[in-house]
């Protein structure tokens, strides 16, 4: 199949949004993900609003904007969000600290999927991965939400940088991040 074609919206009252993508300082691309507010509507609401900087502390916008993805496996998943620390420590939510798993409808089925980073049952925050694979194994322990409709190309970038050696050998050698962000 040709990565480069969009997918069309399953229901085009979903939200749409978008991060544009640098990597080592230099912009690679936009990915375009749907958000399933038809389905997991609280989680898509989440990320919309980390996306559209709608959440605000102090009058600041806070969210995804400068972002980067602090974990990268390849031929599993790419995760980001944690605006906090950047480092996969931080944990907010527009409801709070964190809040609960809404359902487990959605699997974990193919690659380019975007699904909820957590840290064990309804510890959702700001954290999310995007499968670059099956991942059948994280069926019922993290909560699918949106899917790449267009960007899986960028997608593969990110899950292509390489690793720093050590002990730590999940994060990226060069910053992979979210320079711009919101809801088309």
């Amino acid at each position: 199949h040709n990565t480069a074609k969009m997918v069309e919206p399953a229901n085009p009252d979903n939200p749409i949004v978008f991060f544009d993508i640098s990597i080592a300082g230099h912009a690679v691309g936009r990915i375009k993900i749907e958000l399933f507010a038809d389905l997991v509507p609280r989680t898509a609401e989440n990320f919309r609003q980390l996306c559209t900087g709608e959440f605000r502390k102090g009058g600041l916008p806070i969210g995804y904007k400068g972002c980067k993805f602090h974990r990268v496996i390849k031929g599993f998943m790419i995760q980001g969000g944690d605006y906090l620390n950047g480092d996969g420590t931080g944990k907010e939510c527009i409801y709070g600290q964190f809040f609960e798993d809404e359902n487990f409808i959605l699997k974990h089925s193919s690659a380019g999927l975007l699904s909820m980073a957590n840290s064990g049952p309804h510890s959702n925050g700001c954290q999310f991965f995007i499968t670059c694979a099956e991942c059948s194994w994280l069926d019922g322990k993290h909560v699918v939400f949106g899917r790449v409709l267009d960007g899986m190309k960028v997608v593969k970038m990110i899950e292509n940088v390489p690793t720093v050696n050590g002990k730590n050998s999940e994060r990226p050698s060069m910053e992979a991040v979210i320079t711009e962000c919101g809801e088309l």
